[in-house]
């Protein structure tokens, strides 16, 4: 499995989130992943989102104790 690069946005409301995942991924060479770590309820429906519309693809999404974790794969 290709390595992950992690990136901490706890505490941030949209759209900052998903504004600092994009930055990431645009620095990740194709097929990389990006750990995204999220507090932000919002982010359930941005970050799906936002993959959807970039072409990314969302490899997970999960949420333990008000954490959100998307993985993204760059396209």
């Amino acid at each position: 499995m290709a390595e992950e690069t992690q990136l901490d946005v706890k505490g941030l409301l949209c759209p900052l989130p998903v504004l600092k995942a994009r930055k990431a991924l645009s620095a990740l060479p194709s097929g990389a992943v990006l750990a995204v770590e999220a507090t932000d309820p919002a982010a359930v429906i941005d970050v799906p989102h936002f993959c959807n519309e970039s072409g990314h693809e969302l490899v997970s999404q999960d949420e333990t104790d008000g954490v959100y974790v998307f993985r993204i794969r760059r396209k």
